[in-house]
């Protein structure tokens, strides 16, 4: 089978595309974190996402659609339960999850809370659903009085314990969450622990650091994270990449804290020799707009990442292809706080395509894991539609610079 050399992956972090089907069973019906953003601000402008086709896969203000897209597009449906971080870049590497991750509304229950509170030697506020901002606005003071740790909660399957890191350096709230970590197990099995430092001295100044960091379950199946580390090649997780998959599967990563800084370091791994596999997440379209219903920041943060995309296509080789998704949408016009279960954009780039082709609706996010299985003559993972033919076959017709019609790159 001819394939591509390297393949990136650039998760855009909530990115929706509209409401699923059974949005209505996570009370999201209508979220739409695109569109809905578009028509907020009176549309957008991301003239290089439009030459890729986005406005092509739903109606977005401001975004074209247009007649010739250089990219293939879709959408992408999660076939897995649930709407958080960890459910959607698990089955975009190729688990489908059958259930849910357990989640605590009305927070932790007692014996959990008291063995935290036993082998961290440290007491906690709080232990119920709050909006991270908000709960260290309202708690902050007294944390910083009492040196109790903030413990909350949210729709998803987290345990955030947010500090002061003049109390706490992060060194010393990441033990913390390592013991919360080991503790949540069996029918606690959250999904993530996250380290949610702040500093500031009253709560009209408190502010969250780009310390974060998630501490989660490791994988329950094969992912293809494994499966290429495994066939030696080469796994580079940029971002939280890291932390979701609790460094399995992966050969070198590196901890970006935001989008700019994850997008930078895409580009200098991509001018660098690797064969393999570079898996990014760019964080701040969610952690910072999305959760706070931020739509103008949003706007901003994608219009940034747009600009790079220029840069991003020359880095890349005739024998790399890049594809853009998402894991969840988080629409920031919608009610609350929370991720909304929505479709997520598929977008396939290498520079052999000069006219694209629909992808359609595709069934589940883990068709980019049997994508990637496929294009190494792997063919480990059971989930998944591939649809590398669909991309070689394009470069075939449409005359690219790359020939892949005579053996491997």
């Amino acid at each position: 089978m001819n394939r591509f050399k390297r393949i990136v992956v650039i998760v855009l972090d909530s990115v929706g595309i509209g409401e699923l089907p059974d949005a209505k069973e996570y009370d999201d019906e209508g979220s739409n974190t695109l569109g809905n953003m578009a028509e907020y601000l009176g549309g957008l402008k991301l003239p290089n996402l439009e030459k890729y086709g986005l406005g092509n896969i739903i109606k977005i203000k401001g975004i074209s659609s247009i007649a010739n897209p250089v990219t293939c597009y879709g959408k992408m449906a999660e076939s897995s339960k649930g709407k958080d971080t960890t459910t959607g870049h698990w089955e975009i590497a190729g688990i489908i999850r059958e259930g849910d991750f357990p989640h605590y509304p009305d927070g932790f229950p007692d014996d959990v809370m008291d063995e935290f509170k036993s082998k961290t030697g440290c007491d906690y506020l709080w232990n119920k659903t709050a909006s991270g901002t908000e709960i260290i606005k309202k708690l902050g003071e007294e944390h910083l009085r009492t040196k109790k740790l903030i413990v909350y909660t949210s729709a998803d399957s987290v345990f955030q314990i947010a500090v002061n890191e003049a109390l706490y350096p992060p060194d010393k709230l990441y033990e913390i969450c390592k013991i919360a970590r080991s503790i949540l197990t069996g029918k606690n099995s959250v999904a993530r622990v996250i380290a949610r430092p702040f500093i500031g001295t009253k709560s009209d100044n408190f502010k969250r650091t780009t310390n974060r960091r998630d501490f989660s379950l490791e994988p329950t199946e094969l992912t293809i994270l494994d499966v290429l580390k495994n066939a030696s090649y080469d796994v580079i997780a940029i971002g939280k990449i890291e932390d979701i998959f609790s460094n399995k599967g992966i050969t070198e990563s590196y901890h970006s804290k935001t989008n700019l800084e994850g997008i930078k370091a895409t580009i200098n791994y991509l001018k660098e020799d690797f064969e393999g596999l570079l898996f990014a997440n760019l964080v701040d379209f969610d952690m910072l707009y999305g959760h706070r219903r931020d739509s103008v920041g949003y706007a901003k943060a994608l219009e940034e990442f747009d600009s790079f995309i220029p840069e991003l296509e020359n880095t890349m080789r005739e024998d790399d292809l890049l594809i853009l998704t998402a894991d969840h949408g988080n629409d920031p016009t919608f009610k609350g706080t929370d991720h909304t279960r929505e479709y997520v954009p598929l977008i396939v780039y290498h520079k052999g395509i000069k006219v694209g082709q629909k992808l359609g609706v595709r069934k589940t996010f883990a068709d980019i894991a049997k994508t990637i299985d496929n294009n190494f003559n792997l063919n480990r993972l059971e989930n998944g539609e591939s649809f590398l033919e669909i991309i070689l076959s394009l470069n075939k017709h449409n005359g690219g610079g790359y020939d892949f019609s005579n053996g491997d790159s």
